[in-house]
């Protein structure tokens, strides 16, 4: 299999990553014209699972590192492939409301919200892996601690930012922002339980026996086996709107459905690359730096989306605010382990 394990290439990957994870959500915006986000949510788990696997017959099955993704399978242990899966099942829980979250507030301020305190959390839980190991998490924690602190002032002028515009539209309820908040809360963890479904070998902090690649494709198998069991749930008791049937999704257009498929390919596609780096960067760094998707989803959200067009004054300082929080928090972040 291929993993990387210089140190400059892996923060290239996890930015890459970082670009992937905020980009995504483009796709639904995209679809969210004609197509609800319960319909668009099948698709997606598609192109995870498709991604997944790709990965796992190509990077994951050649090179000079590890073992091959068949072969890997043969020796996997099932408290790893448990591992794994949970990881996926809890970012799926998370995901489906970050999607509702999206749909009612907006890439520019649900993504903030709830990737930003996924962001926190999961740097801290993955931080604190690594030390139970016994391992040195980050060789300048002053500076990942301090860009912890950015980020969060950052999320806080998110939630201000929607205040004044939801009050200003009229439109006074805060569903969006506590689906955001409730989607972080359950996202930040996944990233550690996948880590712990892996060979100490590949990656820092791991206490299972799965070589990255397989790894990924455990998650999208709790991905998709929990979304058979969530997304009826949510078209049954939507959060937005009425009750969806599930046979408007086999009357989805080309256009539709490629729009859902191709948005999990690209989220995949980011965990794929961050799972490439974690051996170079360690899952604190890694995880950190992927996760970064916030500044990515800002820049979609004003620039081509117009989320705050014509929003009352003063709203545009507070997002550049917003913005270079987040900024300055992914520099301290980086130069943590430097």
């Amino acid at each position: 299999m291929i993993m990387i394990q210089n140190y400059t290439i892996a923060i290239m990957l996890s930015v890459m990553a970082m670009i992937c994870w905020g980009s995504w959500a483009n796709t639904q915006k995209i679809a969210a014209k004609t197509w609800r986000f319960e319909l668009f949510y099948w698709d997606l788990v598609i192109g995870i699972a498709l991604m997944s696997l790709i990965a796992a017959f190509t990077f994951g099955s050649i090179g000079q590192h590890g073992r091959t993704f068949i072969a890997d399978l043969s020796q996997a242990d099932f408290s790893s492939i448990m591992f794994a899966m949970l990881g996926g099942i809890l970012w799926n829980l998370g995901n489906i409301l970050l999607v509702a979250a999206i749909s009612i507030a907006g890439m520019a301020i649900a993504f903030p919200i709830g990737g930003g305190i996924a962001w926190i959390f999961g740097i801290i839980f993955n931080y604190i892996l690594i030390l139970l190991s016994g391992q040195q998490a980050t060789g300048r924690p002053l500076f990942l601690w301090i860009g912890v602190v950015v980020i969060i002032s950052a999320i806080l002028l998110s939630g201000r930012i929607y205040d004044r515009i939801s009050k200003e539209r009229k439109q006074p309820s805060k569903k969006g922002i506590w689906l955001s908040v409730l989607a972080g809360s359950v996202i930040a963890f996944f990233y550690g339980f996948v880590v712990k479904s892996l060979d100490p070998e590949f990656v820092s902090g791991g206490t299972g026996n799965l070589t990255p690649y397989t790894g990924i494709v455990f998650f999208a198998l709790g991905v998709v086996g929990s979304t058979l069991i969530f997304n009826p749930i949510i078209m049954r008791k939507p959060i937005v709107g009425e009750p969806v049937s599930m046979n408007l999704y086999w009357k989805g257009s080309l256009r539709e459905h490629s729009s859902g498929v191709l948005g999990g390919m690209i989220w995949m596609l980011g965990m794929v690359v961050s799972f490439m780096a974690v051996g170079a960067a360690n899952p604190a760094i890694s995880y950190a730096l992927s996760n970064a998707a916030p500044v990515v989803a800002i820049l979609w959200g004003v620039f081509v989306w117009k989320e705050f067009k014509n929003s009352p004054k003063g709203t545009d300082l507070l997002l550049s605010i917003m913005f270079i929080c987040y900024l300055i928090g992914l520099v301290l972040i980086t130069f943590s382990n430097a």
